[in-house]
């Protein structure tokens, strides 16, 4: 595994206007390390003050940077770019000892993120407006304008990725943000933020403030911030969703999930077991994209039988990381716990596995298999957030799409198959936005936007790609009447 050296950052400061501002807050957040269980970092508790003299320079920023030229907006993300392939293992090493990934799964994020950077360089070609007459002497012109101030909320999981899905889009587009990152991980915004500046985005355009439940609360109801985003769980993302929309903002709101894989005894063996173990178990199980329930359609036992071999080799520390912190790994204990007792089968137990060494204090649990659950257990509802695969048995296709479409999130389904009929039936009938053939975590690619449905999303839309450019600008039209020649205009010729 790659070493994660132990660094304590001391005491952080909230970023505004382009540097580092202290807190009006005497409040204060500690940041503990899972890799080690130690304070790492304090972070402000910011309240509504800290708030407001961030929206007042990013108000103050707006004028001059929504009236640059895009292809001048667009150069920030250019540079960029490069920007964080220079600095990759710097970031990704201070993620894992922030978040607990190791730093392959931490450099993968990153990558996945600056995706988004990319796509952020071509809005120039992609918001040139459209403009075309519509009558005689009649020309509609429309284009896509910044909305002003505007703010995102961002979870532990992916404390650079989800960052990098909101920002480029949002800045590129015009607007001055804000972002709120998670109060258990937010040490690698402070590094985003430095790289924005050393692209040359102007002072106030980007700001961070740190916190919890006030900030979040100030965020929804703030009458100068005009939209926010939000990824995190599906009861909070509900209540950020309500309360913005109560205060006339546009809202954008990612939750949870509890996403099923589909496995029929055609599937390839090979392919599918290591799909099932990457699926349920990369990142250690905490993103809203794992797969944590498989459902088994008829006789899959040769399948199940290689991803407990598969399931066996897995190396904490090099395959999968920590969990987040001490609660987060109590919680998904006692979801195994619990199901153990409603009488599933544990294929493999994750709750004895053996730390790296120089690791002993951090928060690990070990890849876990649960077989013979049945559909209304917690560990088949609920979203677990750890590296725990529940399998339900069925006998055929119908009664598993029953399982799938049962569920109240619709974040993402999977078959694996090598049926095209199957893979047509589970892509047409499965009641979730994000869909996988033979892939276990369906994320498009940009500028395939990423989002759920039912109640792994509020709002409309999506967060990424195209849909992602739409939340962030509202359109204007411009219908422009122009008479025909008259005599102060005929002495010209």
């Amino acid at each position: 595994m790659n070493k994660i050296m132990f660094q304590n950052y001391g005491t952080q400061s909230n970023w505004v206007n382009g540097k580092y501002h202290p807190s009006y807050s005497k409040k204060t957040i500690s940041i503990i390390s899972p890799y080690f269980g130690k304070e790492i970092a304090t972070i402000p508790e910011s309240n509504f003050a800290d708030l407001d003299f961030a929206v007042k320079n990013a108000q103050a920023a707006f004028p001059a940077w929504s009236g640059l030229n895009i292809r001048d907006r667009a150069e920030v993300m250019f540079n960029l770019k490069s920007i964080i392939e220079n600095n990759l293992d710097e970031m990704a090493e201070l993620i894992a000892l922030d978040n607990g990934k190791t730093v392959a799964d931490a450099k993968g994020s990153i990558l996945r993120g600056k995706e988004v950077v990319e796509f952020a360089t071509s809005l120039p070609s992609m918001l040139r407006g459209d403009s075309s007459p519509v009558g005689s002497g009649i020309t509609c012109t429309m284009t896509q304008e910044p909305l002003g101030v505007v703010a995102g909320i961002t979870p532990f999981n992916f404390p650079a990725m989800v960052p990098l899905w909101m920002i480029p889009l949002a800045i590129t587009t015009g607007n001055c943000f804000i972002l709120k990152p998670s109060e258990q991980t937010p040490l690698s915004t402070f590094k985003l933020a430095e790289y924005l500046k050393e692209a040359g985005l102007p002072d106030g355009v980007f700001n961070i403030v740190n916190g919890a439940r006030e900030v979040v609360e100030g965020i929804c109801d703030h009458p100068d911030i005009k939209a926010v985003a939000f990824v995190g769980s599906s009861t909070v993302a509900k209540i950020v969703y309500a309360r913005s929309a109560a205060n006339g903002k546009r809202a954008i709101c990612l939750g949870g999930a509890k996403n099923h894989m589909i496995v029929v005894p055609d599937a390839d063996q090979d392919s599918t077991a290591k799909g099932l173990l990457a699926s349920s178990m990369g990142s250690a199980g905490q993103r809203c994209m794992a797969a944590s329930v498989a459902v088994g359609v008829a006789n899959i036992d040769p399948i199940i039988d290689q991803l407990v071999e598969e399931a066996r080799n897995y190396k904490l520390g090099v395959d999968m990381g920590t969990i987040v912190s001490k609660a987060a790994l109590d919680r998904i204990t006692n979801y195994i716990d619990e199901a153990e007792k409603m009488g599933a089968k544990i294929l493999i137990d994750g709750r004895n596995a053996t730390p790296p060494e120089g690791y002993e204090n951090g928060y690990w649990l070990g890849a876990t298999i649960l077989d013979h659950v049945e559909p209304d257990w917690p560990s088949a509802t609920d979203e677990i957030f750890g590296p725990v695969l529940s399998i339900i048995r069925k006998d055929n296709l119908e009664d598993a799409m029953q399982v799938e479409n049962g569920n109240q999130y619709g974040n993402a389904a999977a078959v694996f198959t090598t049926s095209g009929q199957v893979a047509k039936t589970i892509s047409e009938s499965a009641s979730a936005g994000m869909i996988g053939i033979n892939i276990g975590v369906p994320v498009p690619r940009e500028p395939y936007s990423f989002g759920g449905w039912n109640e792994s999303k509020y709002g409309h839309g999506d967060i990424t790609g195209k849909s992602g450019v739409d939340f962030w600008t509202n359109l204007k039209k411009v219908t422009a009447r122009w008479p025909e020649s008259t005599e102060a205009w005929k002495k010209y010729f």
